[in-house]
């Protein structure tokens, strides 16, 4: 990792160092994407099932695992495994459950009462990646709240390996969490199967889950397209964003950094620091801890993307990291609560030298699934809410009418709609 000095750049060399890695690919991207969204529109599952044999497993021929292939691959997980998944289960079931949404209703003037009312989304996809890592944290994560929430169809999709499966922890927290149907399929042309439907996939109303670029392309793609799908979040490739002081353990940090850069070549982490000492030795840890990891090539990748960067203050840090935006911000430093009040841009916030970011991506209790490429400027973190729609209902009674009618009537001229006004008089004239 370099290690750089912040004010000895001008204002666009700092922009650049705080660019996302895969911002340069994305107009070939975006045409790739595009070519296999309208494949899978017009072919179905053929096309699913081609780009699957393509991608992922050669010789795969149904896309759809079964309940008894689910059950059994569930068995084959170790005990061990088992109880580690349950525990997360507990504590992530316990967060989202107090997240339980509730009526409000309001008498907003006499005889006039409005309410606003949550109803659970019918049909949720829960995307979980595949490829170099199996991640049932992530089933966790989208499983638990479309459960609470009790969506009636939740439909898992995941990526197989080259024999054609899907871990048995995936299918063991698709058990837990009461999964309706599970598919395998990954990449942008599972995210088309959600959306359009196929044959065997019917469409789901929302998208949720992180993946990779192409993935999170393949999301923005088709939420934009009424006959798609609404999705829960630009939620793209890791990154972290760590901000420490000399109170900070550098082995704890640099084991940080190397947490998420060791998810994928396109991840990003970035340490902001006011200690030169520190910085120098983050980078000696780094490097060291790096030797020993069995994804070292994947971080190593990463890496490139990635700096150190000696700001002159806390509050500079404070500054870069609300321009930044990022998905995870680490606060290892003495006193870290007392920054949470300028610390308003960032997906999900990790606070004090034991709170360790990989914590939160299985076991604290709050969801993994947050905004990347600076999206948590106007995105939030997915929580249980994500999973209902809310509507408003209001019931008027006759008196209550009557006391808005001379309001009603005077926007609605002023406006210049009249049958909007003559909806409120007619039945004032037909009750004098």
């Amino acid at each position: 990792m370099q290690i750089v000095a912040w004010n000895s750049l001008n204002v666009a060399q700092q922009t650049q160092l705080l660019e996302r890695p895969t911002m340069a690919q994305s107009a070939a991207l975006q045409q790739q994407v595009q070519t296999i969204v309208g494949a899978v529109r017009e072919q179905g599952d053929a096309a699913v099932l081609a780009y699957t044999q393509q991608f992922d497993c050669p010789d795969l021929q149904q896309l759809r695992v079964e309940s008894s292939e689910i059950s059994a691959r569930a068995a084959l997980l170790p005990a061990k495994t088992k109880a580690a998944i349950d525990k997360a289960y507990s504590t992530i079931r316990a967060f989202h459950a107090a997240q339980q949404p509730q009526t409000v209703a309001v008498e907003t003037a006499p005889g006039v009462i409005c309410s606003q009312r949550f109803h659970p989304l019918d049909a949720v996809g829960l995307y979980i990646p595949g490829g170099s890592a199996v991640l049932p944290s992530t089933a966790l994560m989208l499983g638990v709240p479309a459960q609470l929430a009790n969506c009636r169809r939740r439909v898992l999709v995941s990526p197989p390996d080259k024999a054609g499966q899907l871990s048995p922890a995936i299918m063991y927290v698709a058990q837990l969490c009461g999964i309706t149907e599970v598919y395998r399929c990954g990449g942008a042309q599972a995210i088309a199967a959600l959306a359009y439907g196929t044959e065997s996939l019917a469409k789901v109303d929302k998208i949720f889950g992180p993946g990779n670029s192409y993935v999170t392309a393949a999301k923005q793609l088709v939420s934009q397209d009424a006959r798609g799908a609404a999705i829960d979040m630009p939620a793209g490739p890791s990154e972290l964003l760590i901000i420490a002081d000399d109170s900070a353990r550098a082995a704890f940090v640099a084991a940080d950094l190397l947490s998420q850069a060791e998810h994928g070549a396109d991840s990003q982490v970035i340490l902001l620091t006011p200690s030169a000492q520190l910085a120098a030795q983050v980078v000696e840890q780094v490097a060291e801890q790096l030797a020993q990891l069995p994804r070292a090539a994947i971080a190593t990748q990463a890496l490139t993307s990635s700096s150190v960067i000696v700001v002159e203050n806390i509050d500079q840090a404070i500054a870069i990291s609300q321009q930044y935006a990022p998905e995870h911000l680490s606060l290892q430093l003495d006193g870290a609560d007392n920054l949470l009040e300028r610390l308003t841009f960032a997906g999900s916030i990790f606070v004090g030298h034991y709170t360790p970011e990989a914590g939160g991506d299985y076991a604290t209790g709050t969801n993994h699934v947050l905004p990347t490429y600076g999206f948590a400027r106007n995105y939030s973190s997915l929580g249980l809410l994500d999973f209902y729609r809310r509507y408003t209902v209001q019931k008027a009674s006759q008196q209550g009418l009557a006391d808005l009618a001379e309001a009603i009537v005077e926007l609605a001229e002023t406006e210049g709609l009249a049958a909007h006004a003559r909806a409120v008089t007619i039945r004032l004239e037909a009750d004098a």
